[in-house]
């Protein structure tokens, strides 16, 4: 018998229509999930049993009135730098003081419109700045498939929690992999949409928010609510009316780039290679074919992106007391110190080199309908540490496949490909052109009908 935490969106919101499941049955199923793995896993913040379980009795009466809405009684989780009235944003850090958002932020407003219950926010590293599950304020997240693994981050408890079953839909935030490094290495999907097609408040270049779940189809139900306008983002696109439901895609004629080597960083690892070569094979017998895509990311546009961000996360934490500086995660107050004593122009120089990981994407991605790469060059590493390689002076070396979608503003989404010889999953990233974040849905569903079956979801 299936439980019914494992069930996704879409088949949830068919029984409940049916009347052959409540939403108050499928939210405790949820809960007593968490209560079994949260333990192990430490994904969750600001978690309310009990107010989740009264919002699915509202739920459940409205459908029995016959006035559901889009997404009425599917669980559903938000990270915790996603603003929820009344719940304090720290960041990640236990040096910010704590103080209830005001507001919802547009993903949470937008989901709460649509009557997704909200179990619990999800964790995430300090400031956001790091792939990993550790932070100053939360406790070390883990990962699912190996609980001595870094589930990844910043979007850490997201991909946790769908992984390990805390209900189908969960959100994340991107700047330069925060949605698709945790999904490739939890094994779920993630879509880091378009510069602007999910609204979110405060816009910041690069940022964006999307979903994480166990497929392709949920994240298409999330998208359809999270794409709706908000007028706080003043960065976000117009409103589209695009076909999220339809998720069909002829692969025949399409031309697919492979870039299987991103010129810094980070070697690609051998199974991580040969998991994106199968993925490239399996479109190929589909029709599609294959050219390759050489490394376009230098280490001016990383080192510089690097320093621009430094910088930044020096502009909030300079300020602060010593005390308070004491409490950030230690990694993380050396690398933003590096930006204690650059110059206005070092500052320019670096914010600069976003413009040129812009072009230089498109540039190397025209010509082709999407571009097929690793998410990660490695599978998931040891849990304690805050980077695969542990190094402040170089904290980006694993972001050369993912970050430069960020800026050149393209949708792209990591699948799983496959998995390593000891059980851990490999991240398939598929990008797209601008705006074609219904085309990158589509040749994930593809992928996903292609690949074969899967292990089962891990269990606590």
């Amino acid at each position: 018998m299936t439980d019914y935490a494992d069930l996704p969106a879409t088949e949830l919101l068919q029984a409940y229509g049916a009347g052959t499941l409540s939403p108050v049955d499928v939210v405790e199923a949820v809960i007593h999930r968490i209560e079994r793995c949260e333990p192990k896993l430490a994904a969750l913040y600001d978690y309310r049993p009990d107010a989740a379980v009264a919002a699915a009795r509202e739920s459940e009466a409205r459908w029995r009135r016959g006035e559901a809405r889009a997404l009425d009684g599917v669980p559903v989780t938000i990270k915790e730098n996603i603003a929820t009235k009344g719940t304090p944003i720290p960041l990640g850090t236990a040096a910010r003081e704590l103080a209830a958002a005001p507001v919802d932020a547009p993903p949470s407003a937008r989901l709460r419109e649509a009557g997704a219950v909200l179990v619990a926010k999800t964790t995430m590293p300090d400031y956001g700045m790091l792939s990993s599950g550790t932070s100053s304020f939360h406790p070390l997240t883990r990962n699912p498939w190996d609980t001595t693994k870094n589930p990844g981050g910043s979007s850490a408890g997201a991909g946790a929690a769908a992984a390990a079953g805390y209900g189908p839909l969960h959100v994340g935030t991107d700047i330069g992999g925060s949605i698709r490094l945790p999904a490739g290495w939890c094994g779920v999907f993630g879509l880091k949409p378009s510069f602007g097609r999910v609204p979110v408040d405060p816009p910041y270049w690069g940022r964006v928010a999307g979903p994480m779940t166990r497929n392709v189809a949920d994240a298409a139900l999330m998208m359809r609510e999270l794409s709706r306008p908000d007028p706080r983002d003043g960065m976000s696109l117009p409103a589209a009316d695009l076909a999220w439901d339809d998720l069909d895609l002829n692969l025949k004629g399409l031309r697919l780039g492979l870039q299987l080597e991103a010129g810094i960083g980070m070697k690609v690892e051998p199974e991580v290679r040969s998991a994106v070569e199968a993925a490239a094979r399996l479109f190929e017998a589909a029709g599609a074919t294959i050219e390759p895509v050489g490394p376009f990311l230098t280490r001016e546009m990383l080192d510089g992106l690097d320093i621009f961000w430094r910088q930044r996360a020096w502009a909030d934490i300079g300020p602060l007391t010593e005390a308070e500086r004491a409490r950030i995660l230690p990694y993380i107050l050396t690398w933003a110190e590096g930006g204690r004593d650059l110059s206005g122009a070092d500052v320019y120089r670096g914010m600069s080199q976003m413009g040129a990981i812009r072009d230089a994407a498109l540039r190397a991605t025209q010509g082709f309908d999407f571009v097929l790469s690793p998410v990660a060059p490695c599978p998931s590493y040891p849990a304690e540490l805050p980077s695969p390689i542990n190094d402040p002076a170089r904290p980006f070396e694993h972001i050369c496949f993912t970050v430069p979608y960020n800026f050149s503003e393209q949708p792209a989404a990591s699948v799983n490909a496959s998995f390593t010889a000891s059980g851990l999953p490999i991240g398939l990233q598929i990008a797209g052109s601008r705006f074609d974040d219904l085309g990158v849905l589509r040749m994930s569903a593809a992928f996903e009908r292609m690949r074969g079956p899967q292990p089962p979801w891990p269990t606590c």
